[in-house]
């Protein structure tokens, strides 16, 4: 993954230690082999683990500054860019779990990586990922009325993203052979904001364009 560092030295300090309790609606009541791909500073494996969800936690971080803190939070970890790290590195079936939350889109290949992830899960297994969805207004406006596709430091387009996903896309990246998607839910806006109350009137026809993203568990077997 051809990422240069200074890109994420500017992120705050919740990008990599933030827990993501938004997948608590997917997760299963316990998985004993957990992974998490870009794990951050360990912060939703060590959730996981202290609420009962996981019993041996393993963490892949692309980065030593945050792979540091999570080297005290998880079970084991591997610091390394996932895609070439993966393969070979552990048995076939050996997870029940495998998180990968907001990572696919900062991934060269993000289909061939989820074909790893299938052969990585049990069977009755599940993957969990989020997505960022292109499909945004924000995003849609810019690009038809101002001609602009602009870069920021974070958000749907985060300069360090190589990849980008509508919901059509998303729910396809995570049903490659073997894997059968379970559930998708949306990031959307509170429904007493602006974009909610638009989304409300709609009766929903608007939806994808005010979600931020999806949240997408997918099954084996």
């Amino acid at each position: 993954m051809h990422l240069t560092t200074p890109d994420y030295d500017t992120k705050a300090d919740a990008y990599f230690g933030n827990v993501r309790r938004d997948i608590e609606p997917l997760l299963p009541p316990h998985a004993e082999q957990v992974l998490e791909v870009g794990c951050g500073a360990g912060a939703t494996l060590h959730w996981l683990k202290q609420t009962g969800r996981a019993g041996h936690t393993v963490g892949v971080e692309l980065f030593e500054s945050a792979a540091a803190v999570a080297r005290g939070r998880v079970d084991e970890l591997l610091v390394g860019n996932a895609e070439t790290l993966l393969p070979g590195r552990f048995e076939a079936g050996r997870f029940d779990l495998v998180l990968c939350l907001d990572v696919l889109e900062h991934m060269i290949d993000p289909w061939a990586f989820m074909t790893q992830v299938q052969a990585l899960l049990k069977p009755g297994g599940r993957v969990i990922a989020s997505i960022p969805n292109v499909r945004h207004l924000r995003v849609v406006l810019d690009l038809l009325l101002r001609g602009r596709w602009a870069y920021a430091d974070d958000g749907i387009l985060d300069r360090t993203h190589l990849r980008f996903f509508t919901r059509e896309s998303a729910l396809a990246l995570m049903s490659p052979p073997g894997l059968q998607v379970s559930a998708c839910l949306r990031r959307d806006p509170p429904r007493a904001s602006p974009s909610g109350l638009v989304n409300l009137l709609s009766f929903g026809g608007t939806r994808d364009l005010f979600t931020r993203g999806y949240l997408i568990a997918a099954r084996k077997g």
